[in-house]
């Protein structure tokens, strides 16, 4: 059985997708499966985190397999993966239908990050038309977000209303989660109590549970 193969997919730049894919990776990872992380983004900043990665851990501790492919290549390289590997997390560059539709149609479930402003949910509309074109599912999931903000609680009423699944669980707009980043890590290592960390784990939960009800 091949495993689950999540893109992260958002045509807006800066929506948070790779922060997001190397989280969710290590959060699967945290759960004893194992997970290989494809990146499709000729920008290459997951590869960066990844090499950093290697350095802290050591190249046998680094607990993720790591390859990149461009264009078609990605769906190749997904399919491959997902037959010896029970995660495959799929990064996508923004602003190119292109790049970005291998690697939606190679997927088991599209996560797409959206933080709640006017600009990202524009962005989030032609994200969705492209999984709807791919006919593979979405699950939106509130990035950044505000709890106190006023804006939030509006656009959350228009993310909804946008007629995809929405996530339970919410990304507060916390500086841990880049911070853990820039050496390697993710916030379940450099901050394995704090709300950041339940919540990606609560997430990754969240993503993997989906995708078990839509393959039933």
């Amino acid at each position: 059985m091949a495993g689950r193969t999540f893109t992260i997919a958002q045509q807006k730049g800066g929506s948070g997708k790779t922060t997001l894919a190397a989280h969710l990776a290590v959060a699967f990872a945290a759960t004893g499966k194992t997970v290989a992380l494809l990146d499709t983004d000729p920008q290459g900043s997951l590869g960066e985190w990844f090499e950093a990665r290697e350095e802290r851990f050591g190249e046998d501790e680094v607990g993720l397999e790591f390859r990149t492919a461009s264009g078609w290549g990605a769906r190749r390289e997904a399919r491959s993966l997902s037959r010896d590997y029970d995660v495959v997390v799929i990064d996508t560059p923004p602003k190119s239908d292109l790049e970005a539709r291998p690697a939606i149609e190679a997927a088991s479930l599209v996560v797409v990050p959206v933080q709640p402003t006017p600009v990202d949910l524009w962005a989030t509309s032609a994200t969705l038309e492209l999984t709807a074109k791919e006919r593979v599912d979405a699950l939106l999931v509130v990035n950044r977000a505000l709890k106190r903000a006023t804006l939030t609680g509006e656009m959350l009423d228009a993310i909804n209303q946008l007629g995809h699944r929405v996530a339970d669980t919410s990304l507060g707009n916390r500086v841990a989660f880049a911070a853990s980043m820039r050496d390697g890590r993710t916030v379940l290592e450099s901050a394995a109590t704090s709300v950041a960390a339940r919540e990606i784990l609560a997430l990754a939960g969240e993503v993997f549970a989906t995708a078990d009800q839509l393959a039933d």
